[in-house]
């Protein structure tokens, strides 16, 4: 019985190495080879994020409570025009049950490019509405600005000042300002 080579022929075997050559050279790239934002235009995102980390809480009698917290943790957003697939996370934040949350986050993608926004909402107890302003970024992220929001849910009773949860319902838009867009930055394997 003959091998596939010898019964391809010349031409055969010849279209046998450009189809390899093809499929190896595309193996590298990403599902999504460019992430730009296009300047003017508003992007809307869905997503999931888990954050846990420490927070330091007064008691102020009468039921009242405020403490300071840091989260960190792993965004990942879904839908055709997100940001970027996923970001390492980073939040800072006051809150009071008397009068609610006031924090800052720092989203970081694979890139080393940054999001800044600022949270406010009721605080950050279960159930609880926050929401988000997109300030700015860096990278291909200069000159964003947009709106987010989601609802915390507790994922452990707290036990001394750990604090884990996950945000549900997190929906929002970025837009890139025109005179501040930054060409794409080509990802994955190709030049």
């Amino acid at each position: 019985m003959s091998s596939p080579r010898e019964s391809a022929g010349p031409h055969g075997l010849l279209r046998i190495i450009v189809l390899a050559t093809l499929l190896a050279s595309g193996c590298g790239e990403s599902e999504q080879a460019t992430t730009a934002m296009i300047p003017g235009e508003r992007q809307p995102f869905s997503g999931n994020w888990s954050p846990n980390g420490t927070q330091q809480v007064l008691d102020l009698g009468t039921g009242r409570r405020a403490g300071v917290f840091r989260l960190s943790g792993s965004l990942m957003l879904t839908g055709k025009q997100r940001l970027a697939r996923g970001f390492g996370t980073e939040v800072i934040g006051f809150s009071d049950t008397a009068s609610g949350l006031l924090a800052r986050s720092v989203w970081t993608d694979e890139h080393g490019d940054r999001v800044f926004s600022e949270l406010r909402g009721e605080g950050i107890g279960p159930g609880r509405r926050i929401e988000g302003s997109i300030i700015g970024g860096t990278g291909r992220y200069a000159g964003i600005r947009g709106e987010y929001r989601f609802e915390w849910q507790r994922l452990t009773p707290i036990e001394g000042d750990e604090l884990a949860g996950r945000v549900v319902g997190l929906q929002g838009w970025a837009q890139v300002d025109r005179s501040e867009a930054v060409s794409p930055v080509k990802t994955g394997g190709g030049k």
